[in-house]
């Protein structure tokens, strides 16, 4: 089975040729799991073999060029640092890097953590250069699972290419281009970010890190297109939320694509700081723009839903009327991250 899948899929590649050696790149953010201080993560430059065959053996066999170093040399057992790369959460996809165990009294091990929600939830794959190991195992409010995974060599000083695949709950890992795990079933988390980890006082680089998924579906599209398609009559329909912790809130779910990122009005800033209905008229049509609530009760979008006029047409039947469309949604509606993520 191939690890790419189908069309409409992106690729996302984590450079950091334009970081300033000596400086953790940007985008990224360091956590510790376990004990100890957070690790250091910094840009240094090391030989690099290219990633394809060389096309003539007058071609350099090596290149030097900045690669991702966790320098720090904790020697602390349950000491993890792990950098995550803060740009976006991933569902389904195929992250990809490779890595060198460079140096370690107590451990030389280096991997990759997937579907992390936060320092005590994750999953990692990692490899072990002192043990001669590859273990997979999850982490869930801080306790780590059995570790499953076989005995293989994975020399020090050496570039070596993990690659870890999620589609739903299966997991799948290759490490030189081989797949090394059985094929891992698990429903303990369903989307999360990415990152590197390493363990202890090892010290490890990585290089030429991608990923390739299928982009998300924000929940508040997925709500617009079902909401149009229940009720026809319905002429326009957006949902405004404050994305990525935006001062203003903007379009998240539209009918019409171009709409996505327009700015909210002051109708509804007025519903998100009330949380209360607006009515408002216009010629040939009743727009209602309604709160959305999370599951405490406070409000996190406005739902903006543009009826037909009818004959007498009054706020109340407006209300009425619009009122299916908002609770429709809500009912799905748990927090303002899976809104608008």
């Amino acid at each position: 089975m191939s690890l790419l899948w189908a069309a409409r899929a992106a690729e996302l590649k984590l450079e950091f040729g334009e970081s300033a050696a000596g400086q953790c790149p940007p985008g990224f953010r360091s956590l510790v799991a376990g004990e100890g201080q957070p690790g250091d993560w910094r840009v240094v430059l090391d030989e690099v073999p290219p990633l394809l065959a060389p096309l003539s053996d007058k071609a350099p066999v090596v290149t030097r060029r900045a690669v991702l170093a966790q320098l720090a040399e904790d020697p602390t057992d349950e000491h993890f640092p792990i950098l995550v790369y803060e740009g976006q959460t991933f569902g389904d996809f195929t992250f990809t890097t490779r890595f060198k165990t460079v140096k370690g009294q107590k451990e030389q091990m280096a991997g990759v953590v997937f579907r992390l929600q936060d320092n005590r939830n994750f999953y990692v794959v990692r490899a072990s250069s002192l043990g001669g190991t590859l273990r997979f195992y999850k982490v869930v409010d801080g306790q780590r699972s059995p570790p499953v995974g076989p005995q293989l060599e994975v020399p020090r000083g050496q570039w070596h290419e993990l690659t870890v695949e999620c589609r739903g709950n299966q997991i799948r890992a290759l490490l030189n281009g081989r797949e090394v795990l059985p094929t891992l079933g698990d429903n303990s988390f369903t989307k999360g970010r990415i990152g590197f980890w390493t363990k202890s006082d090892a010290v490890s680089y990585f290089a030429d890190a991608r990923v390739e998924y299928r982009p998300a579906e924000p929940l508040a599209q997925k709500l617009v297109q079902d909401a149009l398609a229940r009720y026809p009559r319905v002429r326009d329909l957006k949902v405004f939320a404050r994305k990525g912790g935006a001062d203003v809130a903007q379009v998240v779910g539209a009918k019409h694509l171009a709409d996505l990122g327009q700015a909210a009005g002051s109708t509804e800033a007025k519903v998100l700081a009330e949380g209360r209905p607006y009515y408002v008229r216009g010629k040939g049509e009743a727009t209602v723009v309604l709160p959305l609530r999370d599951r405490n009760g406070e409000p996190i979008a406005a739902v903006r839903v543009t009826l037909s006029a009818v004959p007498g047409q009054t706020e109340e039947n407006a209300l009425i009327r619009a009122l299916p469309v908002a609770k429709a949604m809500q009912a799905r509606v748990a927090t303002l991250e899976d809104l608008v993520e």
